[in-house]
Parts: structure tokens; C-alpha cells; sequence
């Protein structure tokens, strides 16, 4: 009977010692999760500009990343086989910024990012659908016209930026507008590091029209450090723009 009630209290105090264990590891790996803190629009953008040597990231799809994305910002696709081979390139030691369209893309990559070495990460609450509603400003690949309706201060959100910003005044049923398109998108594709390209619309975009009193079509305007540095009406080919750029 003493030999049994000996076993008994032995298999107890192992039992809790085991549980107490699995306790212990499972606070250190809550305690290593790095909080991820969710930002409003407003917040996400005047934190982003305070940010020094920010990772700015789009986890949405790239066609969606066409259609309009804050400044800066690069694009890994979180529903891509490759997300997180790419993910693994992204510096931990920055802080990062990241957005989708809604909230529920990245809430799952930030959650991924918090358990793999990020220290500062930050989420855009609801996504750009927040950040639209908001008025703040996006930018737009070449190929993709500008939205309707862009104010001059979302216009001069998209000047704060370290890069050149070639902004060009176009129209859908411009023939030299339609000749310059080739150039100014490999522009984009070759020195997207250096240069955002943005197009104005400016039948979808008249109050900006005006603002700047754009009277003939094509109109380039390239901006650096928020000023005017060259600007010119009419058709431009690739290297003619490029030397401006440089």
C-alpha cells in the first residue's frame, strides 16, 4: 500500500511538473510573437512618412497592385506559392508597413511575419478600401488610367516620394498620348526604382485639369522633391524623357 501511494503521488508531481512545462514553453511562445499594430488610414500614412527606411508592403494580387497602391510600396502576393521565398528577402530589422484590400489578407501576413523575426509591423485596418475612403493618395502603374475625380491634395500626396514622378496628362482619344503609352511603360518597368509613373486622365480629371492649366494634350510634368524640374506639351519619345530623369 505505501509502495502504491508513493507511485501515485510520484506520477502526480510528474504529471504537474510536465504541465507546468508545456505551460512555461507555451508563454515563451506567446512571448515571442511580435505584436503587429493595426493603424487607421490616417495613422498608417503619417506613420509611414516618420518612418525611416520603411518596407512598404502590398500582399494583394498583382493585377489589383496595378489598379492603384501607396506609394513605394512593393508587391508579394500572400496567395502566391512564392510568398514566402520573397518574403525571406524583406530586411527584419526595418519597420513594416503592410496592406491589402480589406484586412483579412493581411491580418494572415502580418501574423506570419510576427513569427518570423519582423520587429516593427504595422497593418493597415481595412485595407485600401479604408485608405480610399480616406482620399489618400495612390499610385498607378503606366498602363493603368488615374481614378476619377484625384484632388490636388491627393496629387500632391503622390510628389512625396524620394523618386522622380513623371506625371502625364492624357486622354483616352489622343493619338500622341496613345503613341507615348510604350515608353512611358518600360520607363516603369526598367527604372521603377527611380521613377513612379503617374497618368491623369484629364477628361475623368477636370477639376486637376484646370488647376494646372493643361490646354494641350499630351502635358509631361516630372517632379522631384515635391518641385517642378522639366515639363513639356506634346509627344516625348523614351530617351527624350529619360534625360530628364537622371
Amino acid at each position: 500500500m505505501k509502495m502504491t501511494h508513493r507511485l501515485i503521488l510520484f506520477l502526480l508531481a510528474a504529471a504537474g511538473l510536465f504541465s507546468c512545462s508545456n505551460q512555461q514553453q507555451a508563454q515563451a511562445a506567446a512571448q515571442s510573437l511580435i505584436e503587429v499594430k493595426k493603424l487607421t488610414a490616417t495613422e498608417f500614412s503619417d506613420k509611414i512618412k516618420k518612418s525611416e527606411n520603411a518596407t512598404i508592403l502590398d500582399v494583394r494580387s498583382a493585377d489589383e497592385y496595378k489598379e492603384g497602391h501607396i506609394a513605394d510600396s512593393k508587391n508579394i502576393d500572400w496567395n502566391s506559392p512564392e510568398f514566402k521565398s520573397q518574403a525571406t528577402a524583406l530586411d527584419r530589422s526595418k519597420p513594416l508597413f503592410v496592406y491589402c484590400l480589406s484586412g483579412a489578407r493581411s491580418g494572415a501576413a502580418t501574423e506570419y511575419f510576427s513569427k518570423n523575426g519582423f520587429n516593427q509591423i504595422y497593418e493597415l485596418d481595412g485595407g485600401m478600401l479604408k485608405w480610399r475612403t480616406a482620399q489618400l493618395a495612390e499610385v498607378f502603374d503606366s498602363t493603368v488610367t488615374s481614378m476619377a475625380g484625384m484632388t490636388v491634395q491627393q496629387f500632391e500626396e503622390l510628389l512625396k516620394t524620394d523618386k522622380y514622378v513623371l506625371v502625364d496628362f492624357y486622354a483616352t482619344w489622343c493619338g500622341p498620348c496613345k503613341q507615348m503609352e510604350p515608353a512611358l511603360k518600360e520607363i516603369s518597368e526598367t527604372m521603377g526604382d527611380k521613377v513612379e509613373i503617374v497618368r491623369i486622365d484629364t477628361d475623368q480629371n477636370e477639376e486637376l485639369s484646370k488647376h494646372f492649366e493643361i490646354e494641350f494634350l499630351p502635358t509631361i510634368k516630372i517632379y522631384k522633391n515635391q518641385k517642378l524640374v522639366w515639363e513639356n506639351e506634346g509627344a516625348q519619345t523614351k530617351d527624350q524623357l529619360i534625360k530628364h530623369l537622371k
